[in-house]
């Protein structure tokens, strides 16, 4: 990773997993981390651990605000009082997620895991495009999805899996819509002349991390929280690996917009990270723009690019 000083980084989910070691990466290289987490008082622990562990690394500094995402006005309050306090933002890393659980919906009615997985982030990056495209030289948005998105699809008849629910398959539609969202986002940045402001996604492989054991927690279920826990002890890799595809994603060089990068390892589930194809249908623009737009409808968000017009 490059050097970092004079950098405003933020990490959603960041008090925990795959969000904790890349705020601990971000500030060992001299960045300011913004963590927004749901818990402040967990985000206030993470903190303390990060500088118990590594307090001799840490040349960056720490802020902890509350983000929910599963409540439109957190995202909208959490990014009006960032944009009071920060003139800069550098990286915005949409990192938090559920996976797999029991349906629920958010504040606004949504199924959980599109709302936090998707649309949550897709409203709290249109708040904070401004700064984004204010801050001086290049600056990065980079979307966590899973490898999972490649069983995903867009039900657009029942996106909020009214009908029918299957946890497994809300799961892979939020994940694919984290990846339409990250390439629509960069396609909408070229057309509209914004040459400094690049969107990324990436995913984990299979790391170790405490959102696998979120959904059997949920369920009640022994039986599957020490099958994923067996699971884990044998196949996956350590969360500071995980985050290492994000980290790359945020600071790489040679990065210029619309990749998907994830570990190269076995079945792309452990590894150094690299530049990889996502599934067919995530290149789908027409899958894509839809997406947008009942995003847009769904969030009230929209997003202040025009598209340039281009000669007959």
């Amino acid at each position: 990773m490059p050097e970092m000083d004079d950098r405003t980084v933020v990490v959603t989910g960041a008090n925990s997993g795959l969000g904790y070691e890349a705020t601990r990466a971000f500030a060992q290289k001299g960045a300011h981390v913004v963590m927004a987490c749901r818990s402040e008082e967990r985000g206030e622990d993470a903190t303390h651990k990060i500088r118990r562990a590594d307090s001799r690394r840490i040349r960056g500094s720490l802020e902890v605000a509350e983000l929910d995402l599963a409540d439109l006005d957190s995202v909208r309050s959490f990014a009006d009082e960032f944009r009071d306090a920060h003139d800069d933002l550098h990286v915005l890393c949409n990192n938090a997620g559920v996976m797999a659980i029991p349906r629920s919906e958010t504040a606004d009615g949504f199924e959980m895991q599109f709302g936090v997985n998707h649309l949550g982030h897709f409203a709290l990056t249109g708040h904070l495009l401004d700064r984004l495209r204010e801050t001086s030289g290049e600056t990065r948005v980079v979307t966590q999805s899973s490898g999972v998105h490649e069983r995903g699809d867009i039900d657009f008849s029942d996106l909020q899996s009214e009908r029918e629910y299957d946890k497994w398959d809300a799961y892979a539609q939020s994940k694919l819509a984290n990846v339409l969202f990250a390439y629509e986002l960069d396609r909408r940045l070229n057309e509209s002349g914004v040459e400094d402001v690049v969107s990324v996604a990436c995913h984990p492989g299979y790391a170790d991390t405490n959102l696998q054991r979120r959904g059997p927690e949920m369920a009640g279920s022994t039986v599957r929280l020490w099958a994923m826990k067996a699971a884990n002890a044998l196949l996956a890799q350590s969360q500071e690996q995980g985050a290492l595809p994000m980290l790359f994603a945020a600071t790489a060089g040679g990065i210029d917009g619309g990749e998907y990068v994830g570990p190269g390892g076995f079945m792309n589930m452990r590894g150094k990270p690299e530049v990889q194809r996502s599934s067919t249908i995530s290149y789908d623009r027409d899958r894509a723009e839809r997406l947008w737009e009942v995003s847009e409808e769904l969030t009230g968000v929209t997003y202040d690019l025009e598209r340039e017009a281009t000669a007959e």
